[in-house]
C-alpha cells in the first residue's frame, strides 16, 4: 500500500498563486512575441528602385517584401555590399552618396555624400572598411564601416595632374582594394593592412579604355575589360611581380563591331567549374574561356549583346540578359552541352539577375514592367512576382561571404 502525501493550499494564498501564474503567462507571451519577430539575416537582400531613390528589403525564404526605404538619392547606377554579419547594407549612389542601411529594422543608419559621381564600391576582407569608386572627383575614398568616417582619400592622379575616372573596384585578400583608371589605362592595388598608411602599387599601359574589372571567385586573379580594343588585362595576385598579362587578344578580329548600347558588367562574369563564360563587347556572343590557360575554347551565339552573364551557384546553368534594344529577353545556357535551353521574355528592360545562395531561385528585375520575377531554376518557371518601382539591381546578403562582390 502506497501512502499519498496531500498538500492543502491555504485559501489565503490562492490569489497570490493566480497572480504569479498570470505574471508567468504574460512573460511567456512577451518572450514568444520576441522570438516570433526575431530573425537571422542570411536570406535577406534588397532591390534598388532606381527612379525613386528607394530600396525594398526582401527575404528569399517566402519571397516577400519586408520594408520600403526612401531617401537614398540618385540610384540610377546603384550597387551594394554587405557587412560581414550580413546585417548592414552599404549602398553606393550615382550622386556620390554612401548609405548604411540596417536590414533588420529597415532604417537608414547613416548617409554621407562623399563625392560627385560614384560608380560602385567594395568592403574589405575583414569587413572594417568600405571603399567607394568615383568618376568625380576621380579616385577612391575609404571609410570606416562602423562610423562611415573617412579613413583614406586616394586620388586617381596621372599625367600632368589630371584625375581619372575609377572603375572595377573590388576587394581582394590581404585587406586590399583593386581598381582601374579608365582615362589613364592603369590598374592600382591599394594595400590597407595598415589603414593609416595605404600602400599603392600601380600597373601602367594595360590597354585602351579599361571600363570594368572583376576578381575570380578564388581571389587570385583580377581582370580588366577593355573597351578600346579586343582583349583583356589580367594580373595574377599571387605573383603580381609578373605584371599585367594580355588575354583573349583580338577575339573580334576580322569582324565588324556593332554599336555598343550598354557596357557589360564584369562582376557578373560566370565561373562554372574550369570554365569562364564572358560577355563579348559589342557582339551577340558569350565567350567560353579555359581558366587554366585563359584561352578561348568556344563561343555561344545569343539573343543580343550580353550585359550580365551569371552562373548558378552550382555552375550547371548560366543566365544571360542583354543590352537595349533587345533587353526584354533572358536566356539560360546549359553548361555541359553549351547550349541555350530556355529563352524567357519577362518584359522590356531586364536589368539584373541574382541567384539565391544555393541557386534554387533566380531573381530578375524588369524595370519597365515595375516588377521583379522569381524563377525556379529547376523547372524554369515563374514562382513569384513582386511589385517594384522601376527596379534595377538585386543584391542578396549572401554576397557578404564572397570575395570581389
Amino acid at each position: 500500500m502506497t501512502d499519498k502525501l496531500k498538500i492543502r493550499q491555504p485559501l489565503s494564498s490562492i490569489p497570490t498563486l493566480f497572480l504569479n501564474l498570470g505574471l508567468v503567462l504574460a512573460l511567456g507571451l512577451v518572450l514568444s512575441g520576441c522570438i516570433s519577430t526575431a530573425r537571422g539575416t542570411g536570406d535577406l537582400g534588397l532591390i534598388i528602385e532606381r527612379a525613386d531613390g528607394a530600396i525594398q528589403i526582401i527575404e528569399t525564404t517566402s519571397r516577400t517584401k519586408l520594408y520600403e526605404i526612401d531617401g537614398l538619392g540618385d540610384l540610377s547606377h546603384a550597387s551594394a555590399v554587405f557587412s560581414r554579419d550580413s546585417r548592414y547594407a552599404f549602398i553606393f549612389g550615382r550622386d556620390g552618396g554612401l548609405t548604411k542601411v540596417d536590414l533588420l529594422t529597415g532604417k537608414i543608419v547613416k548617409r554621407v555624400i562623399q563625392g560627385g559621381n560614384s560608380i560602385g564600391g567594395a568592403i574589405s576582407q575583414d569587413g572594417s572598411l568600405v571603399a567607394v569608386s568615383n568618376y568625380k572627383p576621380g579616385g577612391v575614398k575609404v571609410f570606416d564601416s562602423a562610423t562611415l568616417n573617412l579613413v583614406a582619400d586616394i586620388p586617381a592622379t596621372y599625367g600632368n595632374g589630371e584625375r581619372s575616372k575609377t572603375v572595377g573596384l573590388v576587394d581582394a585578400p590581404g585587406q586590399k582594394f583593386i581598381f582601374t583608371l579608365y582615362d589613364a589605362s592603369e590598374i592600382w592595388i591599394a594595400d590597407l593592412s595598415d589603414r593609416n598608411i595605404p600602400v599603392i602599387t600601380k600597373f601602367k599601359n594595360i590597354g585602351k579604355l579599361p571600363y570594368d574589372g572583376l576578381l575570380t571567385p578564388d581571389g587570385r586573379t583580377y581582370i580588366a575589360g577593355l573597351f578600346g580594343e579586343d582583349g583583356l588585362a589580367m594580373i595574377d595576385l599571387w605573383h603580381p611581380e609578373g605584371g599585367v598579362q594580355r588575354i583573349l587578344n583580338g577575339y573580334g578580329r576580322g569582324e565588324k563591331p556593332l554599336p555598343v548600347y550598354k557596357m557589360p558588367h564584369l562582376e557578373g562574369w560566370a565561373a562554372a567549374g574550369d570554365l569562364m563564360f564572358l560577355p563579348a563587347v559589342g557582339r551577340h556572343e558569350v565567350l567560353i574561356v579555359d581558366r587554366a590557360s585563359w584561352k578561348e575554347v568556344g563561343r555561344i551565339p545569343v539573343h543580343g549583346q550580353p550585359v550580365f552573364v551569371v552562373a548558378r551557384p552550382d555552375g550547371r546553368q548560366v543566365w544571360v540578359n542583354f543590352a537595349h534594344p533587345l533587353n526584354n529577353v533572358v536566356q539560360v545556357i546549359d553548361v555541359p552541352s553549351r547550349r541555350i535551353v530556355k529563352s524567357f521574355n519577362p518584359g522590356p528592360a531586364v536589368l539584373h539577375i541574382e541567384f539565391s545562395p544555393r541557386g534554387e531561385q533566380a531573381w530578375v528585375s524588369v524595370r519597365d514592367r515595375d516588377m521583379v520575377q522569381v524563377y525556379d531554376t529547376r523547372t524554369l518557371s515563374v514562382v513569384t512576382t513582386l511589385k517594384a518601382r522601376k527596379p534595377s539591381g538585386i543584391f542578396l546578403s549572401a554576397r557578404a561571404h564572397r570575395l570581389g562582390l
